[in-house]
């Protein structure tokens, strides 16, 4: 299941602007099918996918720990 949130693009300024702080995220294809989930402190993750150029959207949901991120992470991966 994917996050009700809408889809921001991935760029370098989406990333540099993202909070620097432990997250949930939901990287997207341009037409905005979900590509997978990832967790860690955000705006690190998003400079990594934005390097690797993978993904054309993310959304996320932030997070008090990395063990919370997971919760979340599990919350939304359908299984």
């Amino acid at each position: 299941m994917s996050f009700r949130k809408p889809w921001r693009k991935l760029d370098r300024r989406t990333a540099a602007s993202a909070p620097d702080r432990y997250a949930c995220y939901e990287l997207g294809d341009a037409g905005g099918d979900t590509l997978g989930f990832g967790t860690g402190v955000l705006r690190d993750e998003l400079k990594e996918a934005v390097a690797y150029g993978d993904a054309a959207k993310v959304r996320w949901e932030l997070a008090e720990s990395p063990e919370h991120a997971e919760r979340i992470r599990d919350a939304h991966v359908e299984k």
